[in-house]
């Protein structure tokens, strides 16, 4: 099931939450709405799944407006952050309600019921904890739980509200990978809202980035990490050093030097360098700065430097290299993206070839 969104705002009162957005979900994709507090990313997943109701603006599920469709007749299946489970019932009643509590002339038979009760347990990997309660389980199984019970219903456009942000980092990162696979073997259009930027990057096919209910990117994992559109997706997407530069007759220069880039750039004025920690290059030549703290981050090691001139960057060096305090560098960016002050962006990267660059837009 492909859905379609046009033109779609929504208004809590004066505050005005999504503004016009236009986006299409592929049918079958498993697509991430990622962005920070206050973004927009829930109230879209609600307005979506006819929790809320749009100020303005269409949401088609293939050719079907369902924008006035009462959620009960959307047929989606919806996981929030807390489970959300019926803690008088157990694992195999609550799986089963969305179907005991359809109208009798739609209620499958009990034996089909069971039958399916037993089949997803046995998908979310849970077949031998049908007659426990909810109090009994760990909050990884009572996820589990709450997407079989959002998968015995058939739905649709499968939804999920954060929902691993209850769970502490090992089980998340556990249930990821099942939740891929859960996805890739059962094929459903799968929307989920996420502040984790790693769990977004990790588990979905494509990423919206929101930001004040608007969008500002959509792309695959590898394009929004490696080709950010906009200041924003760069400084929320992974970590970045953000450097104040000017451009002059196709060359940039920081704090009064000129950094070679390899590249001639179009435009002149303010603008900004984006820099990740991993993609500064050791050498003779370059920018030269001041080592301060430094500290382990995961396979690497990252350094706080003080470039002359241009302040603070982050820097990752192969645990190997030891530096202290003070120690003085020289660096150039193997990898970069520049941002103008009328939103017009250039990013480059060194080739493995000595003395060669590439540029990209």
């Amino acid at each position: 099931m492909d859905i379609r969104i046009r033109g779609l705002a929504k208004d809590f009162g004066d505050f005005p939450a999504l503004h016009g957005l236009d986006l299409d979900i592929r049918s079958g994709e498993l697509l991430a709405l990622l962005g920070p507090s206050g973004s927009g990313k829930t109230t879209l997943l609600r307005v979506l799944a006819g929790l809320e109701q749009p100020s303005a603006g269409r949401v088609l599920f293939g050719e079907e407006d369902a924008s006035a469709t009462p959620v009960r007749e959307r047929r989606v299946g919806f996981v929030f952050q807390h489970y959300a489970l019926f803690r008088h019932m157990t694992v195999a009643e609550n799986i089963a309600f969305g179907l005991t509590s359809r109208r009798k002339s739609e209620r499958p038979s009990r034996a089909e019921i069971a039958r399916r009760v037993a089949d997803l347990l046995d998908l979310v990997q849970l077949p031998t904890l049908a007659k426990r309660y909810p109090s009994q389980l760990s909050g990884g199984q009572r996820q589990r739980v709450a997407l079989a019970r959002a998968l015995a219903v058939e739905p649709r456009v499968l939804f999920l509200d954060e929902p691993f942000g209850a769970l502490d980092a090992q089980v998340r990162k556990d249930l990821r990978k099942w939740l891929r696979d859960i996805h890739d073997r059962t094929g459903y259009t799968t929307v989920f809202v996420t502040h984790d930027q790693d769990e977004a990057l990790e588990l979905a096919d494509r990423v919206v980035v929101l930001n004040k209910g608007r969008i500002e990117q959509i792309g695959t994992p590898d394009e929004i990490y490696d080709a950010p559109a906009s200041p924003f997706v760069f400084d929320f997407i992974g970590d970045a050093s953000r450097i104040p530069v000017t451009v002059e007759h196709g060359r940039v220069a920081i704090g009064g030097r000129r950094l070679d880039l390899g590249v001639d750039l179009a435009g002149a004025g303010a603008a900004t360098l984006f820099v990740r920690p991993q993609h500064w290059r050791l050498g003779e030549t370059g920018l030269a700065g001041t080592v301060g703290a430094t500290r382990r981050h995961g396979t690497a090691r990252r350094v706080d430097l003080t470039l002359d001139g241009a302040g603070p960057v982050e820097i990752d060096l192969a645990p190997e290299i030891t530096v202290a305090a003070g120690d003085r560098l020289t660096l150039t960016p193997a990898r970069w993206r520049i941002f103008f002050e009328d939103g017009r962006s250039i990013g480059g990267s060194l080739d493995a070839a000595p003395g060669t660059t590439r540029a990209f837009g």
